[in-house]
């Protein structure tokens, strides 16, 4: 999980500068696609897995529910500075626990309750810093779009759980390209644009960095309770917050400080041993 919240964390810059050059998000889901799509097939190859898996259904869903919120990332991504964006995409923990417990009927313990009200305070302060005197708000559209990111992210991480207990991490990984790409060819090819020069390597570093973050987060969640693993990832708003410091230059406000003080500080909490009674025991 942390070497997949580093992986999202250089994705996530790169979209960014991608954006900036004047890319579509559907050219840029497409790029990715293209990449997660040829390395999945590869190992799929070498394990000699069947490549379809054995719930289709499933895996086509998750692949659906992981191209709608692929589509709310990226567009909070480019809309807020990195190190918002990462932090309030970073609430699908919340998500992914409620989800694991209404489908998969997994406990949700005090700690973890515990992380979802820091990380919905941490994200309150952090979109209204004027509350502070800090700054203006952020945008209401970057911010709607990494809430629906985050929920369908949540939902996706509930269905990686439940498919890993009878698929391969590279199967479950390859439903997502089978949907993004022809999706995104067909709604994006009318504003696509050729790349020149570094333009691949910026568009290859989305689909390799996307893909490592995959697979780390495919086995994190394969190893770990669903909500326990997700947490991990709040890492990745702690990466993308130096990346956007010096790489984009960004500035951190006192908010996001604050914001990302609670956020954190509940990803903490969550990893320390819960003796006590669970929601449902209650």
């Amino acid at each position: 999980m942390l070497i997949s919240g580093l992986a999202f964390a250089l994705m996530g810059l790169c979209v960014k500068l991608a954006a900036a050059r004047g890319f579509p998000v559907m050219e840029l889901i497409f790029a990715r696609s293209v990449i997660s799509l040829v390395l999945c097939y590869i190992d799929i190859r070498r394990s000699r897995l069947p490549i379809l898996g054995q719930q289709t259904g499933l895996l086509l869903l998750r692949g659906i529910i992981g191209f709608i919120a692929l589509i709310a990332v990226y567009k909070s991504l480019i809309t807020l500075p990195l190190a918002e964006a990462t932090l309030i995409q970073y609430l699908h923990p919340i998500f992914t626990a409620t989800f694991a417990w209404f489908f998969l009927r997994e406990n949700i313990h005090r700690n973890t309750l515990i992380c979802g009200l820091l990380g919905c305070l941490g994200t309150f302060i952090l979109a209204s810093p004027e509350v502070l005197g800090t700054g203006p708000s952020l945008s209401s559209i970057g911010l709607i779009a990494g809430l629906i990111g985050a929920a369908g992210s949540g939902l996706a991480y509930t269905l990686v759980r439940h498919l890993s207990y009878s698929e391969h991490p590279s199967v479950i990984i390859f439903y997502f390209p089978i949907v993004c790409l022809p999706v995104s060819l067909i709604f994006g090819l009318h504003n696509f644009i050729m790349p020149v020069g570094s333009d691949w390597f910026l568009l290859l570093a989305i689909g390799l960095f996307t893909h490592l973050g995959q697979v780390g987060l495919t086995l994190g969640m394969s190893l770990v309770k669903a909500a326990k693993a997700a947490a991990y990832g709040y890492v990745q708003a702690l990466f993308a917050a130096l990346l956007g410091i010096t790489v984009l230059g960004e500035q951190l406000s006192l908010s996001t400080f604050l914001g990302a003080s609670f956020i954190t500080g509940g990803l903490l909490i969550n990893q320390v041993p819960d003796k006590s009674k669970n929601f449902n025991d209650r």
